[in-house]
This record gives C-alpha cells, structure tokens and sequence, in this order.
C-alpha cells in the first residue's frame, strides 16, 4: 500500500519538475532492530519514483560496513541525499530515523536545494562556511509531530550545503532514545553542535551561525 497519497503524488511530480541537477538517495538499513527501516526504504522508493531526476541506492548497514563508514554512517535508518549523475557530491546532508510527518517537508526542502546547488544562506555565512579549517558536526533532534523541526534541520542542511567539513543529521529523537538521553534531549528541535554546543527550538540563521562560530571558539 502507497504512503503517498495521490494528491501528494501529484504536487511532488510538479515540485520535481524543477531539479535542474540529479539527486541521490543513499539508503542504508539494518536487518538488525531497525524498527523503521521498512518505511523508511518504502518512503525513499516513493520519491524516486516520481522523478527521472532522483535516484535511490540502498546498501545493508552491517554487511558493508566500509561504505557505511564512508558515509559516516553509525545507525540506521539512515538517508543521504546527495548529487547524483555523472559529478556525484556529498554534501553532509543526513536523515537518521524515519523522515516521517512534518519532517517528510524537509526532505523534499533538501532534495530540491541539492538539485539547485543554492543553499540560500547569506553571502556572511556563506564566506564562514568556505574559509572553515576545522569539523562540524550539527546534529538536529525531531519528532514527526513537531511543525517546527523541519525549518532547524533544513536550516543545518543549508550549512552543511556550503562546507565539506560540516555534517548535519536530522535525528529522530524516539527512534534513537539513548542518544536522547546523552545530549538530553527535553523538547524539540534541539540542535547539538559538535557535542558540546546547543540551541533549543528553530533558530535564525544568525542564530545558529553564532553558535557554529562558538563551537569552534
């Protein structure tokens, strides 16, 4: 049975109509205590399927554990969205967890700034983001009830778009609750920068370019 209703299946058709670039989807699952996997591999195929634009490549977590840790891939299941085609780029871009309810909008937001190469950041956080000598690592936790996630991660991603240091994961918190309970995760979205640095709720990007710059202090 579908996931996608038709309806939705028809706005999707026509907001992929405008991938100028390829995407990739990498999807990495588990045969072992991967609740989501099955969905969420049912979700990735659903996109796929409605563009000659987006690809999906699927890879078992534990029988290709060099590819996964390539990707920098520790759980699953586990959704990069990359470019595809013939100059293939990872730009950071991470789902772990179910890209599920309101989170499903930014996944189709992240697909479409992939496509287009335009993170839409402002041209100061842009030059941060290219003159960076050190790792980041921005981990935003979500739920898929929560209408204010998808503006963090996508925002995060936005980020991630313009550096090869940074990494940005959407974290869904109930499907990962030990790591919940590490960077004590209250409420969402709860944004983590490299392990030790957080924002609570959707920030600005002035906000979130402070705190990335605080991280690194």
């Amino acid at each position: 049975m579908p996931l996608l209703q038709a309806k939705d299946r028809e706005y999707l058709i026509n907001e992929f109509q405008q991938l100028s670039q390829p995407v990739k989807l990498v999807l990495f699952t588990s045969a072992q205590g991967c609740e989501y996997c099955g969905e969420t591999r049912q979700i990735a195929a659903e996109i796929a399927d409605l563009s000659p634009n987006i690809s999906l490549e699927e890879h078992d977590a534990d029988q290709q554990t060099a590819l996964a840790a390539e990707y920098k891939i520790d759980k699953t299941p586990a959704l990069v969205v990359m470019r595809g085609g013939s100059s293939p780029k990872d730009f950071g871009i991470r789902y772990f967890g179910i890209p599920s309810g309101y989170e499903f909008s930014s996944l189709i937001h992240s697909i479409l700034m992939v496509s287009k190469g335009e993170s839409g950041l402002s041209e100061t956080a842009k030059a941060w983001a290219a003159a960076l000598t050190q790792p980041v690592h921005i981990q935003v936790f979500v739920t898929p009830s929560c209408p204010y996630c998808p503006q963090a991660v996508l925002l995060a991603h936005r980020f991630a778009m313009e550096s090869d240091l940074i990494r940005a994961d959407m974290v869904e918190a109930m499907e990962f609750p030990e790591l919940s309970e590490r960077y004590q995760v209250m409420g969402v979205p709860r944004t983590v920068i490299n392990e030790h640095v957080h924002i609570e709720g959707a920030a600005p990007e002035s906000m979130l370019h402070a705190k990335l710059q605080e991280a690194l202090a």
